[in-house]
Parts: structure tokens; sequence; C-alpha cells
């Protein structure tokens, strides 16, 4: 665990090699300290083989990186930091979509690729990496934030991927979306991941959201109207009712 003093430090270095605008950093000496320790980092990581293990691995490493990431995208100027790229993808990797959002603001404004082991561009592996994220998070029965994927696709939309990657971050959205009662919303962006890729498998949420959205009006049946009662003829009162019978005897 590095000390309040090393951190200080670490970010102050990561703020001034970040300002060496258009030169490599690779010749600032913080940088080539930092990068010493991502290959030790790199070189752990590399020898477990459980996923799931390996990205609780990273949520043990990336708090040490903390000083550096903000340090440079606090005062920073663009230049390529292949660990500030890095870190970006580990925190993707271990599930702080959030984190990760707020390292690509700064690197697609600045342009920043990945490093030069990945073949993927900073767009695509954002979008990628979020959509997986994000599916996994659902999966996991977690938490997502429609706010932060509507985000990431607002970030890469003129960026060029494959079809089927933009595809699976829509879908995430619109299920997302339609949990969260936003039906309009996530169906349109549903209908989007169809239209990318025909095997998103979002068909049957389509038709599902279609139907609520866009409910058969109820049959009503038509019943022929019943014939009036007619009112009960008046009985005419007899004789003996309307005082008319044979007269009363009279006592004698």
């Amino acid at each position: 665990m590095s000390t309040p003093a090393q951190r200080h430090a670490m970010r102050v270095s990561a703020i001034r090699a970040s300002q060496r605008d258009n030169a490599p950093l690779r010749h600032a000496s913080p940088y080539e300290q930092m990068l010493v320790k991502l290959a030790a980092d790199r070189r752990t990581l590399s020898a477990i083989r459980s996923k799931e293990r390996k990205a609780d691995k990273k949520r043990e490493i990336l708090p040490l990186y903390l000083p550096w990431v903000a340090g440079v995208l606090e005062s920073g100027t663009g230049a390529q930091d292949d660990i500030l790229m890095t870190v970006m993808l580990w925190r993707l990797d271990a599930g702080d979509i959030t984190g990760a959002i707020e390292i690509a603001r700064y690197a697609l404004r600045f342009g920043l690729s990945m490093p030069e082991n990945h073949s993927r561009t900073t767009p695509y592996m954002l979008a990628e990496e979020v959509a997986l994220a994000a599916t996994s998070a659902r999966i996991a029965g977690e938490p997502v934030d429609a706010a932060q994927l509507l985000e990431v696709i607002g970030l890469t939309d003129a960026a060029d991927m494959p079809d089927e990657v933009r595809a699976r971050l829509h879908k995430v959205t619109g299920l997302t979306l339609r949990d969260a009662g936003q039906l309009p919303d996530a169906l349109a962006h549903l209908q989007r991941a169809l239209q990318l890729d025909t095997n998103a498998g979002v068909r049957k949420d389509i038709e599902t959201l279609t139907r609520e959205l866009n409910p058969k009006p109820v049959a009503v049946k038509k019943t022929a109207p019943k014939a009036a009662k007619k009112a009960p003829a008046k009985k005419q009162d007899s004789p003996v009712k309307r005082g008319r019978g044979r007269p009363k005897k009279v006592a004698g």
C-alpha cells in the first residue's frame, strides 16, 4: 500500500509527464517507472487462468494507479499514455463502468490509442467492453445505469466498429431501459440492435414490448336489447270490495 506522500508524488509525476504535448512519454522517467510496475502487474495477471479471479486481482491492483490517473485527467494535454489506457480496460474487466467512462472521455477527446498489444481502436474497445460489463452485471443481478450506456453510445457513435459490437451495446441498453420502465426508448434501441445484427437475440423482446405499447382493443360483445316488460293488468275490484255486496243484516 502506497503512502500519502508516494501517492502525491505519483500524481505530480503524472501531471508533468502528461503535459509533454506531442512528446512521447517514454522519455519521462516517472512514466518509465510506472511502465515497469504495469509490466509486473501484467505478468501477475497472466499467471491467473480464472477470469473471475483475474477480475478480483485487478480490483486489488487498480487503486494503486489512482494517483496517476487523477494527475493525467486533471492536467493532461493529450499525450499518449499506455498506463492510462490499460487502467481504463482493467476497470471495465473489473466491472467499474463509471471509472472507465471517466478515462474514456479524456481518451476520446484527445484521440488516445490503445496500447500496441491491442488490435481494437479505443471506441471499438469501449463499446464492446462496456456492453460486456453491463451484460455481466445484469446477469449477476447488479444495477446498471442506463445513462452511462447512452453516454457510451454517444461517445462511440461516429466510430467504425463491427455492427455486431454496436448491436450488443444497443441490446443491453434497450433491456436496461425496459427494466427502468422506459418502454418506448427501450423498443427503439432493441430495434436498432436487430437492424445491426439479425442474430442479436432481441426479436421476442421487441414483440413483447410492441404488444405492451400497442395493446389490442378489447372487443365489446353486442347484445340484443331486452324487450320491455308489459305492465300487469290491474285487477278489477269485486263488488264486495267496493262495498256494494250483500247488505249486512240488521239486528232485530
